[in-house]
């Protein structure tokens, strides 16, 4: 086997990075995981470091030392100007000589399709939604947070929450389990113990969205403020996919469109009908699924996909994945 392999596949989150070596045919070479990629956090060097260990770690593996094509799947790249950054930095460090950069929300909607067409929506700490059609026109939101119009995700979830428990415990809003049930979980007694710990620092902000669990928890239980959040979140991820339907002109066409991220892939019961029986009546022709394959995947594939490679080696790659 020569030095060089035909996809270098990267999926990077805000919480770990996979990476993946693949041969023309499909087989793949070596895998290696590393941590988190916030170049927000640390600047796009230290961000890039984190990648370069892991794919430091598959090229040794695979007996390589590039790739023909450089697929990467990264969060934090939400806007055209931030892809072209990161492409830029990924050629700087010369793992292949093709280098394609989008969100990462992109390989988890490659992972679930048999084609590179649908939509997916990814709801984890954020929310974010993509499309995608084979004649390469895609749709996507800046998925910048509030400022951007966005809302739910874990973070988001947690925030409404909170904010519901805190006006139902001093009487601003109507009564609600969730009073109780939100500062239980760090074994304090009342919102307003809760509040001051948020606000002083002894809950650790990151510790927020360990309340979105809770939260679920207290609407499976069948209190109507927590139901209310929930339903709203279905909402949300309807409208969001029936946009991107909308300008992608397959609102009209049976579409896969895949739900993925933790809150997604825990698939409470409440959420989930909620976005079927919504999607029925807003986008009826979707046919709706929850993605649990591996996002990097979904990476490769569109690796695969841009090198031209045959079907046999998009279904060798898939049974890689998913035995």
């Amino acid at each position: 086997m020569g030095m060089t392999a035909r996809v270098l596949a990267i999926d990077a989150g805000n919480s770990k990075t996979d990476v993946a070596v693949v041969a023309a045919d499909g087989a793949v070479l070596a895998t290696a995981r590393a941590g988190g990629f916030r170049p927000p956090a640390v600047g796009v060097e230290r961000a890039m470091d984190t990648l370069a260990q892991a794919v430091r770690q598959a090229f040794a593996s695979a007996g390589v030392t590039a790739a023909d094509h450089v697929s990467a799947c990264l969060a934090n790249a939400d806007l055209p100007v931030e892809e072209e950054t990161l492409a830029a930095a990924l050629h700087t460090r010369a793992w292949g000589s093709a280098v394609e950069v989008r969100n990462d929300t992109f390989a988890i909607l490659r992972a679930g399709v048999t084609e590179p067409r649908g939509v997916a929506v990814v709801c984890g700490a954020g929310i974010n939604c993509v499309g995608m059609r084979p004649d390469g026109r895609t749709a996507r939101f800046p998925a910048l947070g509030r400022i951007s119009g966005d809302w739910g995700g874990g973070w988001g979830l947690a925030e409404e929450a909170l904010w519901f428990a805190a006006r139902a415990e001093d009487g601003r809003g109507a009564a609600t389990s969730l009073a109780d049930a939100l500062p239980a979980h760090f074994g304090l007694p009342t919102m307003y113990a809760l509040i001051e710990a948020l606000h002083l620092g002894s809950v650790e902000e990151t510790r927020r969205h360990e309340l979105t669990p809770v939260l679920f928890a207290t609407a499976a239980a069948g209190d109507a403020v927590a139901r209310s959040i929930v339903d709203r979140l279905a909402d949300e991820v309807v409208t969001m996919s029936a946009i991107a339907l909308t300008r992608l002109d397959l609102l009209e066409e049976e579409t896969p469109v895949l739900l993925g991220g933790g809150v997604l892939a825990a698939r409470h019961p409440q959420l989930i009908d909620g976005i079927r029986d919504r999607l029925t009546s807003r986008a009826p022709k979707a046919v709706p699924s929850v993605v649990t394959a591996s996002p990097v995947l979904g990476a490769a594939l569109l690796g695969l996909d841009a090198a031209g490679a045959p079907a046999q080696a998009h279904t060798r790659l898939r049974q890689h994945f998913e035995p």
